[in-house]
């Protein structure tokens, strides 16, 4: 689902757009991008490239339709790589923020605790957050539970979030379990035919 002219895959449908169906849940939609930080992209987790393109993609999209693009940002705590301040901790120039764009800084798993996103998102009326970025089983996980505790509809994209390979599984393995057993049909739709 590419539009004429510019390459870029549609990831909300055209009755979803400014100027559509203004009933639509999606009208009101916002792009939440966790902890996609230089520290952690430089480790080289599973397709980075995909992940990077996809929010490219995302963040395109979301820009273009003049829908709200937010960042998460974890600080790990001092003399770590993700300190705050660190050049690890600085958002990944792959997906580099633009003037105006909210960054929420966090010291948790979930995106909402104690950050402000939750009052954020309350008084922009946003009622649904595509997410994407890292790391599926930590901070993905915690934030897309959390969203869905709050009444968000939550949109999952397919090479939108990742992880690294642990001692126990690989990370394809971690992303499929998530997807396909935690997310879909629970907490959140996943967005897997949108040219994503």
């Amino acid at each position: 689902m590419e539009r004429a002219g510019d390459g870029l895959p549609e990831i909300l449908p055209a009755s979803n757009r400014v100027g559509g169906n203004a009933m639509d849940e999606t009208q009101n939609a916002a792009l939440l991008v966790v902890d996609v930080q230089q520290g952690l992209l430089d480790k080289g987790p599973f397709e980075k490239e995909r992940l990077a393109e996809t929010i490219g993609r995302l963040l395109g999209e979301f820009r273009r339709e003049q829908k709200p693009v937010l960042f998460v940002r974890h600080d790990d705590g001092p003399g770590t790589e993700l300190a705050a301040g660190a050049p690890g901790w600085e958002i990944a120039r792959e997906v580099s923020p633009l003037k105006g764009e909210k960054i929420f800084d966090k010291r948790f798993n979930s995106a909402f605790l104690e950050t402000g996103l939750e009052e954020y998102l309350g008084e922009a009326g946003i009622k649904t957050l595509v997410v994407a970025g890292l790391q599926t089983e930590y901070c993905i996980d915690a934030t897309v539970k959390s969203a869905f505790e709050r009444g968000f509809k939550v949109l999952l994209p397919k090479g939108g979030i990742t992880t690294f390979d642990n001692g126990s599984f690989s990370a394809a393995q971690i992303n499929r379990f998530y997807y396909e057993s935690i997310w879909r049909g629970r907490y959140g739709e996943i967005l897997e035919g949108a040219g994503v």
